[in-house]
């Protein structure tokens, strides 16, 4: 990986060459030919200078090669290399990098076609092997990662890639490290993004998951009926021995619907006899209850409610009693 040059090195022979052109300027000025010499000389020296100043980086390591042999790892910070015989064949970068990778129209261990997008993190730890064990390792990890990942797919079933990530994440992390090991670059870790399926599937897995939902409230439906059942049978056996509790009952549900509704109930002349409500003193008793609480809801709102638009006898508009 190439990068892009420091200005250090063109400040050094900025500063050599002005001096260099000044002493040349004087000798050529005076006549004096060794102070035009000199002059030259200098500036030859400040070219070399400044070729063999090389500045690296905090996060990178420079491969030096010594007549294209490898002579040792530069930086980061200043370091000088001898022009014309060492070379700089490569600067690389230690931090983690982040590589995208897919893998387009792959078959799962169930025959069913995905497009899977993924992304890996990794970073170089031996710069030397990064450099002369691998021709080109950004290359070399981006391909080792796609095949790792069609790999791993064409050996999973699709709900298990829906369900399971965590699982292929570690899965895929393991295989690619182990490819890139030898070129020096650990793995970090790998995350699976995205993974795309047929419109066609998506059709049909929705509609399973909505018969399933159907099924599930339809099951919970009945063990609510059964439920519901036990206890009225429950109740049934408490009422079947104690007729007076079944009484009571029956009486507070006739006064309760009377008093939410207000209007009138037809109630079988039977149910009033097991009540004991078909009688004189029954029915005595219950209409002074509802009047008593017709009474009491008139005395508790507004006076501004009583009014009519229906006149008495006389004539003359019936008003709420004071």
């Amino acid at each position: 990986m190439m990068k892009k040059p420091h200005p250090l090195p063109y400040l050094l022979f900025f500063l050599i060459a002005a001096v260099a052109a000044l002493i040349a300027w004087s000798g050529y000025r005076g006549g004096t030919m060794p102070l035009l010499g000199a002059g030259i000389v200098l500036l030859f020296i400040g070219l070399l200078v400044a070729s063999a100043t090389k500045v690296a980086d905090q996060w990178e390591k420079a491969v030096v090669l010594r007549v294209g042999r490898f002579r040792t790892l530069a930086g980061p910070g200043f370091f000088t290399i001898i022009p014309m015989v060492d070379t700089i064949s490569y600067w690389i970068d230690l931090r983690i990098i982040t590589t995208s990778f897919t893998a387009e129209k792959t078959l799962t261990k169930d025959t069913v076609p995905v497009d899977v997008e993924a992304v890996l993190f990794w970073k170089v730890t031996d710069p030397k092997k990064a450099a002369l064990e691998v021709e080109d390792y950004r290359s070399a990890i981006s391909w080792a990662a796609q095949t790792a990942l069609r790999e791993v797919i064409g050996k999973s079933n699709l709900a298990d890639m829906l369900e399971g990530r965590e699982k292929l994440d570690a899965e895929l992390q393991k295989i690619i490290d182990q490819r890139t090991e030898q070129w020096g670059i650990h793995i970090s870790s790998v995350e699976i993004r995205d993974i795309l399926i047929p419109t066609e599937l998506q059709d049909a897995m929705s509609m399973q998951a909505q018969a399933e939902r159907e099924r599930q409230a339809r099951v919970i439906l009945g063990e609510s009926e059964k439920q519901v059942a036990a206890q009225f049978e429950e109740a049934a056996r408490t009422y079947e021995h104690n007729p007076t509790a079944l009484h009571l009952r029956a009486m507070n549900m006739l006064y309760e619907c009377l008093r939410e509704n207000a209007t009138l109930v037809l109630v079988p002349s039977s149910v009033l006899d097991t009540m004991s409500l078909g009688d004189i003193s029954g029915i005595t008793a219950l209409s002074k209850g509802l009047a008593d609480q017709m009474r009491t809801a008139r005395e508790e709102a507004p006076a501004h409610r009583y009014r009519t638009d229906r006149s008495d006898d006389t004539g003359g508009e019936k008003k709420p009693p004071a």
